[in-house]
């Protein structure tokens, strides 16, 4: 039957990206002031029908992702696929956050000579370029220096200057960037599964890109993560390549877009220590070490002094771990645990989730050490262990987003997409898509479809797990594929 194949789930998942960017129209991160008078606000009614039909669509892309992943498929009819649903929002609003407007904000900052690490965008004129942004831009954001690097703020501050930064050509200006950041994704993840075979592409594919959670965070609500970690894949790349010192130049542009990238470096040095195999063990660990952390840090600070914005970015990289988020485990304990003390003791609860917080990162350090010394023994390989090694440090930071999640997602994609470590992130991504409402909201019914989603994954999980334990899927041959027909 074509609606239980790979055609029929490619149909469905794109009736559902069509329902949700038609919702963000009325229901999506709408901009404060629109000159154009596109995306404007139609009315309370009309925004709650609006989410409603976004939530729906998301729900069928949800159902058909994971039928898609299970129906077998070749990476030609992915990558198409990955077209289909990708489209539809390529011209929508903002959906699931209002970062975008802090972005472009931000690249008006630079263009207007301010000091983006050292104010927020609550310092531009209301009337010029960037004021419709910055008056756009979520409340504790607005007073917040940036938290990114600066090849970031260089792209928008491009962005800003070619649009002169008029909101709708703005956003869709993020966007290009956002979607380029997808096409190397493609590319890296591809390279990275090559030698598991077609299927292994395919697989990696699915979880890595066509992932709802990917879809509408790096497209819809154009985060620069999806930047991140297009250029850290792809220094990984290079580096298994042979050439590491590009691939470690990569990196250090990645971490000139958000700092987490770093963590790539360490393993790239598994890679480089493994390839000076023969050496003496003093010189593949010196050269494992210090070189990607010369190479990456000799271009962190090259990018900044041609972009002239300073050296800002190394204090405020803290700044996102004083906004709390309930995904935050450490953030969550620390709260629980300084407010009970408070309760009991009278003490202040601040310094105490303060402590738990830098305890969560200690303790996401050893994790990663730990995964780098398994690597370089042998176990597990070092694209590996760096997608769990991100992972841990999501699970363990003090602020928690769901696009967060993709950081080390996309890289276990390429290794163990159908593996253990994929199928819990695939359960993840299918549940933590829902936690954020399409006007960037939080409330407390994306939670709790949020649970439902996890809970009808793990299901669905196990359920395959018994009934193929020792695979969850069997891929469809092409010409099955290509008529519509069934895995059996």
């Amino acid at each position: 039957m074509w609606a239980m194949s790979a055609v029929g789930y490619r149909r469905l998942g794109a009736a559902g990206s069509v329902a949700t960017a038609a919702g963000g129209w009325a229901a999506g991160t709408l901009p404060t002031r629109d000159p154009w008078g596109i995306w404007v606000p139609h009315g309370p009614g009309v925004t709650v029908a609006a989410t409603v039909l976004a939530y729906l669509g998301l729900t069928l892309l949800v159902v058909a992702w994971w039928g898609y992943g299970r129906a077998g498929s070749s990476v030609r009819h992915t990558l198409v696929t990955l077209g289909w649903w990708a489209a539809p929002m390529l011209l929508a609003p903002p959906l699931f956050s209002a970062d975008v407007y802090s972005y472009i904000a931000q690249g008006a900052m630079v263009l207007e000579g301010h000091d983006v690490y050292g104010a927020g965008p609550s310092v531009l004129d209301p009337g010029g370029v960037g004021g419709d942004a910055a008056a756009s831009v979520g409340g504790h954001w607005t007073d917040t220096p940036a938290p990114y690097g600066p090849v970031f703020l260089v792209l928008a501050q491009a962005v800003t200057l070619a649009t002169g930064g008029t909101i709708v050509p703005a956003v869709l200006g993020m966007r290009l960037i956002a979607v380029a950041a997808l096409a190397l994704i493609v590319w890296a993840l591809r390279r990275l599964a090559r030698d598991r075979g077609e299927d292994g592409e395919r697989g990696a594919l699915w979880l890595g890109a066509l992932n709802p959670l990917l879809l509408m965070h790096v497209v819809g609500g154009m985060h620069n993560d999806g930047l991140m970690i297009a250029l850290m894949l792809a220094g990984v790349v290079l580096a298994r390549r042979g050439r590491w010192v590009a691939g470690s130049a990569l990196v250090g542009l990645a971490m000139m877009v958000k700092s987490p990238a770093a963590v790539a470096l360490l393993f790239i040095g598994v890679i480089v220590g493994r390839a000076a195999a023969g050496r003496p063990a003093v010189h593949r660990v010196v050269k494992g070490l210090v070189g990607p952390g010369l190479v990456a840090g000799a271009v962190a600070a090259g990018a900044t002094l041609l972009a002239g914005t300073g050296f800002g970015w190394l204090r405020t990289q803290s700044v996102a771990g004083t906004i709390h988020t309930a995904l935050s485990v450490t953030s969550d304990l620390g709260l629980l645990l300084g407010e009970l003390l408070h309760a009991l003791l009278g003490t202040d609860p601040d310094p105490v989730k303060t402590a738990v917080q830098r305890l969560g990162l200690a303790a996401a350090l050893a994790v990663i050490a730990y995964l780098a010394w398994r690597s370089a023994r042998g176990r597990p390989s070092p694209v590996h262990a760096l997608g769990l090694a991100l992972v841990a440090l999501v699970v363990l930071s003090p602020m928690v987003q769901p696009w967060y999640l993709l950081w080390g997602t996309t890289v276990v994609a390429a290794t163990a997409w159908d593996g253990r470590a994929g199928r819990v992130l695939a359960v993840l991504s299918a549940a933590l898509v829902y936690e954020t409402a399409p006007s960037g909201a939080t409330p407390w019914y994306g939670f709790a479809l949020a649970a439902v989603a996890g809970a009808a994954g793990t299901v669905l999980v196990r359920r395959a797990a018994t009934a193929r334990p020792d695979r969850t899927r069997v891929p469809a041959p092409r010409t099955a594929e290509r008529h519509g027909a069934r895995t059996p």
